[in-house]
């Protein structure tokens, strides 16, 4: 059994890293005056709320890949677990037929 991380956790990850730049950037440009910094005690929100609105179009387009290979990982878990239903499905049905007979 390897140890490589799920690519959901990967790419959880990397989003986290993202917003975190975003946020010390948009921190920085606050404190030194390029940015406005809110409306009174208004600034830690409007830091947060102005890192997410960064983050997320940044995310998108820098994390394409990981984003594919999550969403392959995870339809191929749920494609196996619909396979897995059936089965038990058609394993009940033909329990309940050979009773019946």
């Amino acid at each position: 059994m390897s140890l490589k991380p799920s690519a959901a956790i990967r790419y959880t990850a990397m989003r986290l890293v993202i917003f975190v730049g975003c946020l010390v950037l948009v921190a920085l440009l606050v404190h030194f005056g390029l940015v406005p910094a809110g409306l009174g005690a208004a600034n830690p929100a409007w830091v947060v709320l102005l890192a997410l609105v960064l983050s997320a179009p940044l995310s998108f387009v820098l994390l394409r890949k990981q984003r594919d290979a999550m969403s392959v990982q995870i339809s191929g878990r749920v494609a196996d677990a619909k396979q897995k239903l059936a089965a038990n499905r058609s394993q009940e049905d033909e329990a309940d037929d050979a009773a019946r007979a």
